[in-house]
């Protein structure tokens, strides 16, 4: 059933009380996720999830919330993916990227998916919502035979920098439009949803009023702990602040590295470069040359791709030595 023009007047007060209400307000009755002793949980999405990777500040979160389970965590987000996973087809139908993805999430054998579309789809406005919602779901199915539980994030409103940014505009309007789509899906279907807010605050917690940096992600940490764990686990993880809105270098010695005098801080780059290595795993440089379409040009290094998983499991080793460490 397609859905009708939403009238203007209406969608601004629907936007007005969204916007005005808190996320406790609005989303109460959604039960957390806990997350247990060696889950393995699959992050899957756009730019929002994808970037995340470079600051760490949502997983090492998430980490410091059970820091005595061994729970791994793998970023496969795409900038500018949707739910139809049209970024993912590189020189492929998207088709075929959807397939692969399905593909790659089920190799993962995760336990639980936490999945955050819907800033990309929102500039599609009323009339994209029906479509939109019926590929999430269809998403939703064929990720299902993973048997892993799910949880949805909603968009992520812009941030106000000016009257030239997206936050003035009507795009607020149409996020609010979608984060109460995937809310009434995950509804449905009994999954925990997490509203994500913009914080009030003068800094710049975007590089654009859309894309996080390292101060927007490490402000929303906290939502996300509490969409999952619960109030009172979320007052109880604490992170140190960025000094800068940019990324931290995740390149540091390993001498380096063991200055680092916060815990933390130490657990947060070690997940930094875990993840830097992972995506150098299922995304590596030249991947056209190596799997694609021209492998029979250097596809004979193909082989060396799979040795970042040794370098990936050395790396969460360490993480959970660090995360462990943490709480003593």
């Amino acid at each position: 059933m397609r859905i009708p023009p939403i009238p203007a007047t209406l969608l601004w007060l629907t936007t007005c009380l969204v916007l005005s209400a808190s996320p406790a307000d609005l989303f109460a009755d959604d039960a957390p996720l806990e997350l247990r002793d060696g889950d393995r949980v699959v992050l899957l999405g756009g730019t929002l999830i994808e970037r995340e990777q470079r600051y760490g500040y949502w997983e090492t979160a998430l980490a410091l919330a059970w820091p005595d389970r061994n729970v791994t965590f793998r970023n496969l987000g795409w900038s500018g993916d949707t739910v139809w996973t049209e970024s993912r087809g590189i020189f492929d139908p998207p088709a075929k990227g959807y397939e692969r993805m399905l593909e790659h999430v089920a190799r993962l054998k995760p336990t639980v998916i936490l999945l955050g579309y819907g800033n990309a789809e929102a500039f599609a406005g009323p009339e994209g919502l029906d479509r939109f919602i019926t590929q999430y779901g269809k998403l939703l199915d064929d990720l299902s035979s993973t048997g892993a539980r799910f949880a949805l994030l909603g968009p992520l409103p812009p941030q106000r920098l000016g009257s030239q940014h997206p936050g003035d505009g009507s795009y607020g309007e149409k996020v609010a439009l979608y984060a109460n789509a995937i809310r009434d899906l995950a509804q449905e279907r009994k999954i925990p949803f997490v509203p994500l807010q913009m914080p009030e605050t003068d800094q710049a917690l975007t590089d654009n009023g859309l894309h996080l940096n390292a101060l927007g992600y490490h402000a929303t940490a906290p939502q996300i702990v509490r969409g999952l764990a619960g109030d009172a686990v979320a007052e109880q993880v604490s992170l140190p602040a960025p000094g800068t809105p940019w990324p931290v270098a995740d390149h540091l010695s390993e001498e380096s590295r063991q200055q680092l005098d916060d815990p933390v801080e130490a657990l947060r780059h070690a997940i930094i470069r875990k993840n830097r290595l992972y995506f150098h795993r299922w995304r590596p440089q030249n991947i056209t040359y190596l799997f694609g379409f021209r492998k029979h040009e250097q596809g004979q290094n193909a082989p060396e791709v799979a040795r970042f998983e040794e370098l990936v499991r050395d790396v969460e080793d360490e993480i959970a030595r660090r995360r462990s460490k943490d709480t003593q």
